[in-house]
This record gives C-alpha cells, sequence and structure tokens, in this order.
C-alpha cells in the first residue's frame, strides 16, 4: 500500500514530451527533508514526492510502489535505478541494476533536460546550497557547496515560517510584498532566529524581515558563484525553488533573469537520476 503522504502524479511537462525512448527507469533522490522520485516508462514521466522518513531504504522502496501503482507496471519491470541525495549512501536495490550519482550531477543533468541551454544552477534544498556550473552537454563543470550552515536551506526557512507564524509555501508571497529591506546581519539559523524575534518586538513589518533575509543569504550564494562563475541561462533547483521571494533577490543579487520550467523544481534532481539511469539501462 502506497504511503498516504507520497503525491504521486504523471507529468505533463512540455519539456520532457517525446524525449523518452521507452526505457523502464527509475532515479530517486533521498533529500534530508523531502524523498523524490521520477519514473519514466512507456514514453511517459511520472513523479513522487513525500517527507523522507526515518529508514531511507523503506522510503525509496515506498516511492517505487507508489510510481509503479500508478504506472501500472510490477517493479520487475523495472530496467534499471539510480540513487542520488543525502540519504544514497543507505539505498541499495539487489534485485534491479542500479548505481549510486552525487546530487550535484543528478541536478545538472536533470535541469540541462530541462532546457539545454542552462548553464548556472542554484540548488537550494533541505540542508545545503549549491553553486553549480553546467558544462554543454549536461556535466558539471564546477561548483561551490554551503554545507556547514544551514542558512538558505528548506530548513531555515522552516524555522523562519514558524517565526513568522505562516505557512512554509507562503513567504515568497509575504516577501514581495515588502515596503523596504529591513538589514539582517546574521543568515546562521540559530542567530537569525533570535535577531528577527528582537526586529519583531522593534515593531518590523515580518515582510520586510523577511526580504532582508532573503537578501542576506542571496548575498552568500552570489558570493558561492564568485568562485565557480556565473554564466547566463540560470536554472533554479531544490525544494526553496518555490520560493518567489527568494527567487526575485536571488535576480537582483546575480544581477540576471533565473529561467523557469513547469516541472517541478524539487524533483530535479531525481529527474537528472532518472536520465542517467536511461543511459546506463542502454
Amino acid at each position: 500500500m502506497s504511503r498516504p503522504d507520497i503525491k504521486v502524479e504523471k507529468s505533463q511537462t512540455k519539456e520532457i514530451a517525446g524525449k523518452q525512448n521507452g526505457d523502464t527507469v527509475i532515479g530517486i533522490d533521498i533529500g534530508s527533508l523531502g524523498a523524490k522520485a521520477v519514473l519514466i516508462a512507456n514514453h511517459s514521466v511520472y513523479t513522487a514526492l513525500g517527507r523522507t522518513g526515518l529508514y531511507m531504504q523503506e522510503t525509496a522502496n515506498d516511492l517505487i510502489g507508489s510510481l509503479t501503482d500508478a504506472a501500472g507496471i510490477k517493479r520487475s519491470d523495472v530496467e534499471y535505478i539510480v540513487g542520488t541525495g543525502y540519504g544514497r549512501v543507505a539505498l541499495e536495490f539487489p534485485d534491479t541494476p542500479s548505481r549510486i550519482i552525487t546530487e550535484i550531477s543528478c541536478h545538472a543533468r536533470g535541469a540541462h533536460y530541462l532546457l539545454p541551454n542552462t548553464r548556472t544552477i542554484v540548488d537550494m534544498g533541505g540542508q545545503d546550497c549549491k553553486a553549480i556550473r553546467v558544462e554543454d552537454d549536461g556535466s558539471v563543470g564546477d561548483f561551490a557547496m554551503n554545507d556547514k550552515c544551514a542558512a538558505g536551506t528548506g530548513r531555515f526557512l522552516e524555522v523562519m515560517a514558524n517565526v513568522f507564524k505562516v505557512k512554509l509555501e507562503d513567504l515568497g508571497a509575504l516577501a514581495l510584498s515588502a515596503t523596504e529591506l529591513v538589514p539582517v546581519s546574521s543568515t546562521c539559523t540559530v542567530f537569525a532566529e533570535s535577531e528577527t524575534i528582537s526586529l519583531l518586538a522593534r515593531g518590523e513589518s515580518p515582510a520586510n524581515i523577511l526580504k532582508g533575509i532573503n537578501y542576506a543569504i542571496a548575498h552568500r550564494i552570489g558570493g558561492m558563484f564568485a568562485r565557480v562563475g556565473l554564466q547566463t541561462d540560470i536554472y533554479f533547483s531544490g525544494g526553496v525553488a518555490k520560493n518567489s521571494g527568494m527567487r526575485a533577490a536571488l535576480e537582483e543579487r546575480l544581477d540576471a533573469r533565473i529561467n523557469s520550467s513547469d516541472f517541478d523544481p524539487q524533483l530535479v534532481g531525481a529527474l537528472g537520476a532518472a536520465v542517467y539511469a536511461t543511459d546506463y539501462a542502454n
């Protein structure tokens, strides 16, 4: 039986319509907060999204079961599986040809598959941020990663949503409603939470504070691109890419427009894993 928290959909994304070659493969991205998977089967694409459970292999198996049920196929029909993400080291698929690939490579491959002109990726997930430079063939040219601090990650924004007493998905609209920017000096989760509470007590607007937080994070990401090189055709992947306020702050800081796709940006790593699986299945 599928887990009730796993949302399964048949993708209608125009960027991947007609690209499938008939293989039946799965890409699984087990993140620190969210678990994602993409099934390519019968020239169609199915996606699954849920929370990462305590046991990552069990979560991966639940994702696979949900996808195969939706597609009307058996687990034994799957020709190849590629695992990626924070929990990839815990994954094993003894009954199916498989391999593990880093999430950096999978995000690059997934974004390039959706939009082949992509040369730069901002990936903001549950526990880290990455600045990735992509080569013409979708491989990784260089990258920088902020994995020592939770600033700008999904976990950081969950904390901020709790401080502002709003839903996580409402943070983007809240930031875009700001009338001015209130500077926030710290992007450390603990210190930023304390500073935010102090600013609220001082009477500052939640929207204006949040705009300051977004711009502080965008400034840090801009510094990461100073190391790896910023090219045009930027793609924003990861769960935080759904945050319109963060997108606006990044576009201003990077002085560039961020491209978009109608494919869920949180699933781009899993899509890239599935594309790799298609390569290995042939």
